[in-house]
C-alpha cells in the first residue's frame, strides 16, 4: 500500500490536476489507485447531494470505482474555507473521520491511495488542529504542486520547511503553469530543482481544456513508483 499527501505552494494552484495526472498515469500502467479528498468547500447542491467538482473528477480519473462519500466525506456549500463552513453548517470537520475514510479506501482493493489537501499546507479543520497536523499523525509522504508564478520560490520554500518541520518527506514535486504567466520560468524552475531535496515528477504546461486533458504525458510516474519504495516513506 502506497498513501501520498498532495499539498499545494497555495489554493488553486492545480492540485487537483496533479493529483488527477497522477492517477491517470498510475492507472494506465495498471495499478489499482483511488482520490481522497477529505474536505472540501464550494460544493454545489445536487439531487444526490452535496457535489465539489474537484473530488468529481478524482472520482472519474482514479481506477477503483468508489462512492462519492468515500472520496469526499466532509462537504460544504459555502466558497470559503472548509472550517468557517463547518461552522456555519454545525457539522464540524471530524478528524477521526477523515481517519477512518482513509483506511477504508486503503481497504478498497486500491493499491495506491493519493489524498489531495485543500487550500496551502496548513488548512485549519478548527480552532485547534490543521489538516497538516493530521497529515503528520498519519505519516504520509507529502508531493508539492508548485503554481508557477510570482511570489512561487518563497511560498515552495517555506512549504518545505514546514513539511520538514513536521518530521515529513518530500517524495516529489510538480510545477503546473498557470493561466496568469511567469516571467523567467526556466530560471525559476532550476532555482527550485537546485533547492527541492526531492525530484521534480513533471511540468504542467497551460492548459486550454485541463479537465478533459490526457496528464499523464506530463508526469514521470516511475519516480512516484520509485518513491514508495524510499524505506522512509513506504507504508
Amino acid at each position: 500500500m502506497a498513501t501520498f499527501f498532495i499539498t499545494g505552494t497555495d489554493t488553486d494552484v492545480g492540485k487537483t490536476l496533479v493529483t488527477r495526472a497522477l492517477l491517470q498515469g498510475l492507472s494506465a500502467e495498471g495499478l489499482a489507485c483511488a482520490g481522497y479528498k477529505p474536505v472540501s468547500a464550494g460544493c454545489e447542491s445536487t439531487p444526490e447531494g452535496l457535489r465539489n467538482r474537484d473530488a468529481l473528477l478524482l472520482q472519474q480519473a482514479a481506477s477503483v470505482a468508489l462512492p462519492y462519500e468515500w472520496v469526499n466525506p466532509f462537504a460544504y456549500a459555502p466558497p470559503i474555507a472548509p472550517h468557517i463552513a463547518a461552522t456555519q453548517a454545525g457539522q464540524p470537520i471530524d478528524e477521526a473521520g477523515i481517519t477512518a475514510g482513509l483506511r477504508r479506501l486503503e481497504g478498497s482493493g486500491a493499491d495506491w491511495v493519493l489524498v489531495e489537501g485543500a487550500g496551502g499546507w496548513h488548512l485549519p479543520l478548527n480552532e485547534h488542529r490543521l489538516l497538516s497536523d493530521w497529515v503528520a499523525q498519519q505519516r504520509l509522504p507529502v508531493v508539492l504542486v508548485v503554481g508557477a508564478k510570482l511570489g512561487c520560490l518563497n511560498h515552495a520554500l517555506l512549504t518545505l520547511a514546514a513539511i520538514e518541520q513536521a518530521g515529513l518527506s518530500l517524495a516529489g514535486w510538480v510545477m503546473n503553469r498557470l493561466p496568469c504567466g511567469m516571467s523567467c520560468y526556466e530560471e525559476n524552475l532550476a532555482t527550485l530543482r537546485q533547492r527541492l531535496p526531492a525530484p521534480l515528477l513533471g511540468e504542467i504546461p497551460t492548459l486550454s481544456d485541463p479537465d478533459s486533458a490526457n496528464l499523464r504525458e506530463y508526469i514521470n510516474i516511475s519516480l512516484l513508483r520509485r518513491a514508495r519504495y524510499s524505506g522512509s516513506i513506504h507504508r
